[in-house]
């Protein structure tokens, strides 16, 4: 049987615990090759993001072109994007190749607070990539930016995904974890609502969840898992990885991804 494959197209976190590296991890796992186009470089530690170092556009259309002329992804996630320019390449090269499997995680604020995304990217970005995407992955401040409403309890995420749905022709996962209730995430997808309950992991290391949750959906896209499948898997793959309560750095740490890494090449030495 052939291994399906999934291609990331996001910033570098050097730190490993977001970004095409979460983004990677997280797609081994969940049993598809993965790969990657890389947007920004940035500098950041489970503590913050120091400064960022954006690709040039041409740079960034030569990555896109030399994967899908050569290993065609069965799906693509969309992570950090921080200029128009480069959301433009993108969008111009998913469409020339005929992209399936396209998961937008509209990173414009990260978990630390950080500006990730210029205004003027967020109205490409909708404008161009959500119009072509199957299901974007906004958090509770970018589905505010989204829809144009605010969100304060679960009528309200239900309001705004469906805009944003229906603005955008795509299906949209908003995801609770805002303390608008317990981690529970909303998926609008084909006119329904679906509601993911997830309990609250005690754990403060939540460093790049929203890469992670988007990457396994991809993934499970990829190995032709319908939405609503695809969505349940990733979210029990994340609480999984959570509740492995990894504790690296001195900021908000990341998650195990390797967490059900059990093969002979995972043993460690034995010390005696």
């Amino acid at each position: 049987m052939k291994l399906k494959t999934a291609m990331t197209v996001a910033g570098s976190d050097c730190s490993g615990g977001a970004g095409i590296q979460a983004d990677l991890k997280t797609m081994t796992m969940n049993g598809v090759y993965a790969m990657s186009a890389i947007t920004a470089l940035t500098a950041q530690n489970t503590t913050g993001v120091r400064s960022i170092s954006e690709v040039t556009p041409n740079f960034l259309s030569d990555q896109l072109d030399m994967i899908f002329e050569d290993i065609v992804p069965d799906a693509v996630k969309i992570g950090m994007v921080a200029s128009g320019a480069l959301i433009s390449v993108i969008a111009e090269k998913l469409i020339k190749y005929g992209a399936k499997n396209i998961v937008v995680d509209p990173v414009m604020v990260s978990t630390s607070g950080s500006a990730l995304i210029k205004t003027e990217a967020t109205a490409i970005l909708a404008e161009k990539l959500l119009p072509i995407s199957s299901l974007a992955t906004p958090n509770i401040p970018e589905a505010e930016i989204l829809s144009g409403m605010s969100i304060s309890n679960e009528n309200d995420m239900e309001n705004a995904a469906k805009k944003i749905g229906e603005t955008y022709g795509c299906s949209v996962l908003v995801k609770g974890g805002h303390n608008i209730n317990d981690a529970n995430d909303l998926l609008w997808a084909n006119g329904k609502f679906t509601w993911f309950e997830g309990k609250r992991i005690d754990n403060p290391n939540t460093h790049g969840t929203g890469c992670t949750l988007s990457s396994a959906i991809a993934a499970n896209l990829a190995k032709g898992f319908p939405m609503e499948e695809s969505v349940r898997r990733a979210k029990e793959y994340i609480s999984a990885a959570l509740s492995a309560m990894l504790n690296l750095g001195s900021g908000s740490g990341p998650m195990n991804h390797a967490f059900a890494l059990q093969g002979e090449f995972a043993k460690e030495a034995d010390h005696d």
